[in-house]
């Protein structure tokens, strides 16, 4: 099943960073399963799928970040669903982790040695992201943007409003999801962050860059 080209492009024309939600509309669990699915299915570098997705309905939890997360603060009443993407910490090739990764592709001993060889050279020497566990972290964290885009645009496939969050204090939010139970520091932290809905009104787009500004043809 497809969509036509114009359909989705005027998919993508109503997609608004929302924030101001119709707090008289709730997404049903059947539509944000789907989102999450969306989530779930989305490509990973190495095939890693480096995230989590904590999903806070809990409303004392939400009153208790808007102080320090003032990006979502104005939404938090009003949002069905908001959405913290976690991001892996020490995704290192010659870790557990990675060969339980490639578990799962039938790889001989032999295949399976050579792949994390080669994927060690990969983060050695191709994105260089082991010299420090900052480079790593953020080489995960820019793969749960893919899922953050793609939970976004299937959202909004189905009507639903969101928007990508980064505005918060990050030490404070790790804090408070850790003293809540949600987080291990050790093994994740926080990436980016999303609010899902409906608009309590409509939003003007804001203006795009032409193409021609944008694209280089190799020819």
């Amino acid at each position: 099943m497809t969509v036509t080209r114009e359909e989705a492009l005027e998919i993508f024309a109503r997609r608004r960073a929302t924030r101001a939600y119709d707090p008289d509309r709730r997404i049903s669990d059947e539509d944000f399963a789907a989102i999450l699915e969306f989530a779930r299915l989305s490509p990973s570098s190495v095939g890693t799928e480096p995230w989590k997705f904590l999903v806070i309905q809990d409303p004392e939890l939400r009153e208790k970040l808007k102080p320090i997360a003032w990006g979502m603060a104005g939404a938090l009443d009003d949002a069905s669903h908001l959405v913290v993407l976690l991001a892996k910490k020490d995704l290192r090739y010659d870790t557990p982790w990675m060969r339980r990764t490639l578990e799962g592709r039938n790889l001989t001993e032999e295949q399976m040695e050579a792949a994390l060889e080669r994927y060690g050279s990969f983060q050695k020497n191709d994105m260089k992201v082991l010299e420090d566990d900052r480079a790593l972290f953020d080489w995960a964290s820019k793969q749960t943007y893919i899922a953050l885009g793609n939970m976004m645009t299937g959202a909004a496939m189905l009507g639903i409003d969101s928007c990508p969050i980064e505005g918060m204090d990050y030490d404070a939010v790790t804090q408070l999801l850790t003293e809540e139970g949600l987080l291990d520091p050790e093994d994740y932290g926080v990436s980016v962050a999303a609010t899902f809905g409906y608009r309590s009104r409509e939003i003007d787009p804001k203006p795009r860059k032409p193409l021609d500004e944008l694209v280089v043809w190799a020819k």
